[in-house]
């Protein structure tokens, strides 16, 4: 399918008219003596009014929406996707220290081989959700649990089952077998759509899951999968996609579409403090999200934008951002975290490359991980190269600051290629799920694209905040969108209050994006929602003086030392994690200790060049990670980056344990959202820590 006509990144940056402060308002509700007046974006509704809910007329719901886009946008491609040709899989031998002695074992790696994009159009889309929709209501599902990673079936799933008032549940691909059954017994789920790949990790929790009865796969899967369900559970229904799809346009059936009050998703969180909590989002949820979106980005996405979509459908930002994408008309790709770069994949290009976004959707751990490929290949190219790419970096921030035109020369000349390993096209990107440092925001916007930011929650919609490209800033999250009012409260306890200057408080959120209750879960209810329908999010904010909301700390986060000063774990972990050897990183601290230790994966190339300068090129990453003298360097590499962030001295790092057991959801070390998972991470490295704060006191 021909590909539409795509606005020249350059083209749309001179495009776009940078709107003067302030972005926010006073929202005209009345406030508490111990609380920040609310504020709302400049671009929603008067104060006292009521907030803006729709995207447009007609579009109430989900099903509304797929159905208004299918008409406007009729033969445009909509959803692209790859299919795996073949698996390639390489197996190198690795050493590694066990129990304090070297052995050497055996590590796989696959790679895969892919197809190139195929699309579907807007039509051929709703076709495809009315027939599957069907279907679903052929076998009368009255809750489908979507639990597979991001695909354009996984969408089309959601929709389908919106198109007949059938509500969906979500479950991260990772996240695990207690998780998982938590969420199909408490849901009561009786139809599960999943990945081939993942039939096995359903076998134990459908013994618990006595409501299931179909369990739905994409792909081709493999006969003892199939084998290991039927021999199991031989009253569950097992059926392809392809084969539901064929029972739909047996037996048609007419759309029996939800309404607004109706129950669109529970949507289960990542559970990094325990218990995934399922979240009620009803469809006016989730469209007042979609219409926050569209006001906050304020028409600079549309129809002609190709959106890279490979984070989970699962967590909200994505699910709101691929619907909103819908609605703006743009055309979706998907692909994977494996398959994102042609480093991951054998003989074919990588998705970015592949696809060519002009908009892509990250987290702070991929940012930083594109900010460090950068930085690495360009001293790889020797000093001269080196001091040319940082000096036409400076000279670009500067002309950005002040808006002097003529940057677009430096981009030619020196940023070209980094540009073109990004597709070539990206004329923004977008950042959210966690707090980004102020300097790879800086980076990412000067040498790729404008970086925005969004700030928000599964209980929110994923609406709070976003910054829109005429807004761009550095250092905030954005302005509120137009579907909410937030206000700040005192948080005594920690020193945050209305009366500082400038004034702060936990953020607490308002408005028809935002959910009203966790699913049977009065307990959880009670302590996060307010009997007037505000959301406590535990996260401290601040206003800037532009409008945009600035978040600076979080309360769960806030950890008291031995000299009764507090630490914000996350806002030291943002500076440390701009240092190029890291790869991630957890700082712990305690109320027996008066500084942090921080814990770190290692960022592979950059710490094994290290130990090549160090003269220890012999060795393995699983020796390394215990050197003393690499252990050394890297903790005044940290306290380097820590002090040029501008930390305290509190907040300044004591000593350094470095994993070489890379944090994945698989070993429950981060979760599917990339979040970490701090007291497991902790428990498997308790001996190492306790030692580097007796080294270190």
């Amino acid at each position: 399918m021909a590909p539409h006509t795509v606005v020249p990144a350059d083209e749309f940056h001179k495009a776009i008219v940078r709107k003067s402060p302030p972005y926010s308002k006073e929202s005209g509700i009345s406030s508490a003596q111990n609380e920040v007046p609310a504020r709302r974006s400049i671009n929603s509704s008067p104060p006292g009014s009521p907030l803006r809910v729709f995207p447009t007329d007609g579009i109430e719901t989900t099903y509304d929406l797929i159905q208004w886009v299918a008409k406007k946008y009729g033969d445009k491609p909509a959803l692209g996707s790859r299919k795996v040709i073949k698996i390639h899989e390489e197996t190198k031998l690795v050493k590694k220290i066990v129990d304090g002695q070297e052995t050497t074992v055996p590590k796989k790696w696959n790679y895969f081989e892919l197809s190139p994009y195929t699309f579907v159009t807007y039509k051929e889309l709703l076709d495809e959700v009315n027939i599957l929709g069907a279907a679903l209501k052929f076998l009368e599902v009255s809750l489908l649990e979507n639990y597979a990673a991001t695909s354009a079936k996984w969408m089309t799933m959601a929709l389908a089952a919106s198109s007949q008032s059938i509500p969906i549940a979500t479950a991260y691909d990772t996240l695990g077998e207690e998780g998982l059954t938590h969420s199909l017994v408490e849901t009561e789920a009786n139809a599960v759509f999943t990945d081939a790949s993942l039939l096995p990790t359903l076998v134990r929790p459908l013994s618990k899951a006595t409501k299931v009865k179909y369990v739905i796969y994409k792909d081709e899967p493999k006969e003892a999968h199939i084998a290991a369900i039927n021999d199991a559970h031989p009253g569950i229904k097992l059926m392809s996609i392809e084969e539901l799809y064929d029972l739909g346009k047996a037996n048609p059936a007419p759309p029996n579409p939800p309404k607004r009050e109706d129950l669109c998703c529970i949507m289960y969180t990542s559970g990094s403090t325990g218990t995934p909590k399922g979240v009620v989002l009803l469809h006016k949820n989730v469209i007042a999200a979609v219409s926050g979106a569209d006001g906050a980005i304020d028409g600079a996405v549309t129809e002609q934008d190709y959106l890279l979509a490979y984070l989970p459908l699962a967590h909200i930002l994505e699910f709101v951002f691929e619907l909103a994408c819908l609605f703006w008309g743009g055309t979706l790709g998907y692909g994977t975290v494996k398959t994102i770069s042609d480093s991951s994949v054998r003989n074919c290009k990588g998705d970015i490359a592949e696809f060519r976004p002009t908009i892509m959707v990250g987290v702070p751990a991929v940012w930083e991980t594109v900010r460090k490929g950068i930085i690495s290949k360009v001293h790889a190219q020797g000093s001269a190269v080196s001091k040319v790419f940082w000096a036409a970096y400076h000279a670009k921030s500067f002309m950005q600051y002040w808006r002097i035109p003529g940057s677009g020369v430096l981009d030619a000349a020196i940023f070209k290629k980094v540009k073109e390993a990004t597709g070539g096209r990206l004329r923004v990107v977008f950042n959210g799920g966690a707090a980004i440092s102020k300097d790879t925001q800086q980076f990412i916007s000067t040498v790729i694209c404008p970086m925005i930011i969004g700030y928000g929650l599964t209980e929110t919609a994923a609406m709070c905040t976003v910054m829109s490209p005429q807004q761009h800033t550095i250092g905030t999250v954005g302005a509120p969108t137009t579907c909410v009012d937030i206000k700040l409260v005192d948080v005594p306890e920690n020193g945050y209050l209305s009366t500082n200057n400038p004034p702060q408080g936990e953020v607490l959120i308002k408005g028809e994006a935002v959910s009203s209750e966790y699913y049977l879960n009065e307990k959880e209810t009670k302590a996060a929602f307010t009997e007037d329908g505000w959301f406590r999010t535990g996260d401290i904010g601040e206003w800037a003086p532009n409008g945009h909301l600035k978040l600076i700390d979080r309360k769960k986060n806030l950890v008291k030392t031995l000299n009764g000063e507090y630490i914000a774990l996350e806002k030291v972990e943002s500076i440390y994690r701009t240092c190029s050897i890291v790869g991630n990183i957890c700082v712990y601290a305690d109320a027996d200790h008066v500084k942090p230790i921080a814990i770190i994966v290692p960022a592979e190339s950059a710490f094994l060049k290290l130990a090549k300068e160090k003269g220890l090129a012999d060795k393995q990453l699983g020796e390394l990670v215990h050197n003393p003298t690499l252990c050394k360097v890297v903790l005044d590499q940290l306290l380097d980056a820590g002090k040029k962030g501008g930390l305290a001295g509190i907040e300044l790092i004591c000593g350094v344990v470095i994993d070489d057991e890379e944090w994945t959801p698989q070993n429950g070390l981060v979760t599917a959202a990339q979040k970490l998972q701090r007291k497991k991470i902790f428990d498997a490295n308790k001996k190492a820590v306790m030692q580097a704060f007796k080294e270190n006191s």
